[in-house]
This record gives structure tokens, C-alpha cells and sequence, in this order.
């Protein structure tokens, strides 16, 4: 549900499986991120805006697969699990990070935020109080996608060739990014509230992303729109929002199958919590909460504690709690609490994924990464 206060956007996530996203391409090859599936493009960003965005490929192209990236430290060793495919791969010691890709096109550069390894960062000050004020409303990780295609965030990749087309802003259009954006009228939309739409211009790496976009006629009506550059450091303006409560690009921060399938994710995650502070810390540049010191604000970072044991875990789940012990999770929009976005992809693994319900919300820290800014 959507709410407007005092010009904020405060908005409810989707609190279970059968609260889902529309998944499929109509006539393009998408639905997450495997071979034939497309993922999203980019768009040009305005002028004024301080704006990321991604590169993307041509409709039918093939998801690109992520190079191999650090795993968490320290961690165990994993073990292999009977039936499983899937095993965190070695890290590129010492130190180097390398960046996920998209339709050719990189997941901002290796330094960005997204990109930053955190295994070694100060717990912050509030983590505790933060942890019990998320665990009040849910106290164990969800993962918000899985095998059903209409679960999950749908993304497709176009080539630089793909015809822009009019983008009407219903609601935050002084906030959003103007079009013509290079969105195919039969691009997958999220099911739901939120009716996400994610494209990635492989032609200029761009990356274009929807909020409450309906079709309408020759282009499409969107509450709001933001356009990133993913070769690019940039942010939004601060107290902009995006398609994303927190003005945060949604694409970079989803778990996709094509990188479990590779055996590690190399950035951090998006999650919702139900509640969140007045407040943002970048990357983040939006806030949508309340005056409440004991939530999290938006673009908050949350750690898998080191010492959490990771042993009896295996295959698609492994690798996800792998990631987050070495980048973690960042607060983006307010929704159920600990719950995961990722894309939609009908290979993702039920039973493997359903292992990341029994992590409890105390196995992770809040990690310091910049002060929260006000507006």
C-alpha cells in the first residue's frame, strides 16, 4: 500500500510467495537471468540528477554470467552437499573486488558501495537497538523470490537500437529522471503494488528503472523514474527518491540465479524492514520513516555475524549468506522485515532457498558506513 506523508513515500513490500511479481517477457527473453532470459537497460540520466546506471543487452540476448568475486572473511570452508550445484568459489586474495555484470555492462565500478567488501567494519553504535526494533515486526531472513515465475523482480537487458518511448510521471516527477526511456512495451512489470519495471541499455550501460508503471498507449506511466550510470559512481540528489523508496537503484542489490549459478555474489543486497527512521545514509539519498531513533534509516547496512556457522548450510542459500557476510545488506524500502529481493527466475531451488528462513535477524550486525543524513 502506498501513503504519502509530509510528501514522503512510504510503501509496503510483498510479505510472502503468493504476493507476486509478473515474471515473463511477453515476446522478449527475460524473467531473471539465465539463458534466454534478458535483463534491463539503462537510461540517459537527467541533468541535474546524480544519477548511477547500468548497461544492458538485446532483447533474446543471453544473461550475462558474474566473474567470480571474494568470498566473505573469515568464513568456513563449504563443503559440497549431495545434489547441490552450487559452492562458493575462491576468492581473487588479496583484496581485489570484482564486479558483477549485466548484459555486458558493469554493476557500477568495483570501488562503488554496492561493490565495497565490509567484512572488517565497525559495528555501529545503534546496531543492537536496530536488530530488536527489525526482529519486533519479523525475526528471520525471508528470501522474497524463488521458483514460481511471477515471484521475484523482473529485469530485461535491450540493445543500444531499442526505440525510446514516452515516459508519463504520475506522482514524483520532480524527483524522476525524464524520459524517453528505451522500455519495450512488453516489458516484464513486478505483480504488485510497488509494479517495478527494470531495464538495462546494453548500448550505453545505463540502467532504467520504474516505479508503478502501467503501459499507456505507445510508452508508459510511471509514478516515478530514475536512470543510472553503471559505470558510475554517482548518486541521486539527496532527498530524491528513485523507483525505490530509499533512491537507491533496485537492479544492483538483487540476488540472480546467474550469479548463484557461478558460485558467489560479489555486492551487496537489497532487503525491507517494516519500519524505518527519518533518515538516509549514502548511498541512499531518500528517506521515507519516522521520527524513531530505534529503526534503521534508509541505505543502512546490515552484516552476517563472522562467527555465524555456516557449515550446515548448502547450495543456493550457502552462497547467499557467503555474500552476506563479506557485503552485506542494505536497507532500501519499507516492507516485511528481513526479507531478500531477488530476480525472477524459474531455476531458483525451493527447498535450497527455504534454508535461509531459519537464520535469525540476531546473526547480524548493523555496520557503520556514513552518517545519516536528514531531509
Amino acid at each position: 500500500m502506498i501513503g504519502c506523508v509530509s510528501s514522503i513515500r512510504l510503501r509496503r513490500a510483498r510479505r510472502g510467495r503468493h504476493a507476486t511479481l509478473v515474471a515473463c517477457v511477453l515476446g522478449l527473453s527475460a524473467c531473471g537471468s539465465g539463458p534466454a532470459a534478458a535483463l534491463a537497460t539503462p537510461a540517459a540520466v537527467s541533468p541535474s540528477a546524480r544519477a548511477t546506471t547500468a548497461a544492458a543487452g538485446s532483447p533474446g540476448a543471453e544473461a550475462s554470467t558474474a566473474p567470480p568475486s571474494p568470498a566473505s572473511t573469515p568464513l568456513p570452508s563449504p563443503s559440497s552437499h549431495p545434489g547441490s550445484g552450487f559452492r562458493p568459489t575462491s576468492p581473487p586474495w588479496p583484496g581485489s573486488v570484482v564486479g558483477a555484470s549485466i548484459g555486458g555492462c558493469p554493476t557500477f565500478p568495483a570501488d562503488n558501495a554496492w561493490n565495497r567488501d565490509i567484512s572488517s567494519a565497525p559495528v555501529d553504535p545503534s546496531s543492537a537497538a536496530y536488530v530488536a526494533r527489525i526482529d519486533s515486526f519479523r525475526s528471520f531472513v525471508h528470501p522474497d523470490f524463488g521458483s514460481d515465475p511471477s515471484y521475484g523482480i523482473p529485469y530485461v537487458v535491450v540493445a543500444g537500437s531499442q526505440p525510446r518511448v514516452p515516459i508519463t510521471f504520475t506522482a514524483y516527477g520532480d524527483q524522476s529522471d525524464p524520459g524517453p526511456y528505451p522500455v519495450p512495451l512488453n516489458a516484464p512489470v513486478e505483480q504488485g503494488n510497488d509494479g517495478h519495471v527494470l531495464v538495462v541499455d546494453s548500448g550505453d550501460c545505463h540502467l532504467y528503472e520504474l516505479y508503478q508503471a502501467q503501459r499507456n498507449g505507445s510508452g508508459w506511466d510511471a509514478a516515478s523514474g530514475a536512470v543510472f550510470d553503471l559505470r558510475s559512481n554517482a548518486l541521486r540528489p539527496d532527498t530524491w527518491t528513485s523507483a525505490d523508496a530509499a533512491g537507491l537503484p533496485i537492479l544492483p542489490g538483487l540476488v540472480r540465479y546467474d550469479e548463484v549459478a557461478s558460485g558467489v555474489i560479489n555486492h551487496a543486497l537489497r532487503f525491507t524492514v517494516d519500519e524505518t527512521q527519518n533518515g538516509f545514509i549514502h548511498p541512499a539519498t531518500h528517506q521515507a520513516g519516522v521520527a524513531n531513533a530505534s529503526d534503521p534509516p534508509m541505505g543502512a547496512r546490515f552484516r552476517l555475524r563472522a562467527s555465524f556457522d555456516l557449515t550446515p548450510f548448502h547450495g543456493e542459500a550457502l552462497v547467499i549468506l557467503t555474500a552476506l557476510k563479506r557485503y552485506g545488506m542494505i536497507v532500501a524500502d519499507n516492507g516485511s522485515s528481513w526479507f531478500v529481493s531477488g530476480s525472477t527466475d524459474s531455476r531458483w531451488n525451493d527447498t535450497d532457498l527455504d534454508q535461509l528462513k531459519s537464520v535469525p535477524g540476531s546473526a547480524f550486525d548493523a555496520v557503520q558506513t556514513g552518517s545519516i543524513q536528514r531531509g
